[in-house]
């Protein structure tokens, strides 16, 4: 048993209407009480991700689990193991100002993809809290990318 069960609801989901139905969902609950949300992301560490888009340049927010590195923010673009990388994170590849949202903060931050051996240990140590990021590694052949947030 996982100590978060959103992520066999996350791989579940398979078509861009279900995801984004659910985002929205998140979203507005997660604005709605200061930075908490129910199942299926009940007590994990969430945050609220804005990028502007690498092609359209419109601000897109999704929900993301997070952990942290001293006083960075770590987040990975799992994608629920899929074999591409999730939209948000050719945003910020992009355009790497992002603004966060944590409980009921927001602040700009600073985006930046780890190189491998820093990549390797925040990958590790977010997937010993959150273990379903081991099976989405298992899952694809891709190299899961991990992004470091610090406050701009």
């Amino acid at each position: 048993m996982h100590k978060y069960p959103c992520w066999r609801t996350i791989s579940d989901m398979s078509d861009t209407a279900s995801i984004n139905d659910f985002n929205t969902r998140i979203i507005s609950e997660f604005r709605a009480n200061g930075g908490k949300v129910g199942p299926p992301f009940e007590g994990a560490p969430l945050l609220l991700l804005t990028t502007t888009g690498a092609k359209s340049d419109e601000r897109r927010t999704c929900p993301v689990v997070y952990s942290t590195d001293g006083d960075r923010l770590v987040i990975i673009a799992s994608k629920a193991g899929a074999p591409n990388n999730p939209a948000w994170y050719h945003n910020l590849v992009a355009n790497p100002t992002v603004t966060l949202e944590v409980g009921t903060e927001q602040f700009e931050a600073v985006a930046a993809v780890a190189k491998e051996a820093e990549r390797r240990r925040l990958f590790d140590a977010q997937a010993e809290a959150m273990p379903g990021f081991k099976e989405y590694e298992e899952k694809t052949t891709r190299v899961i990318p991990v992004i470091v947030l610090t406050r701009s």
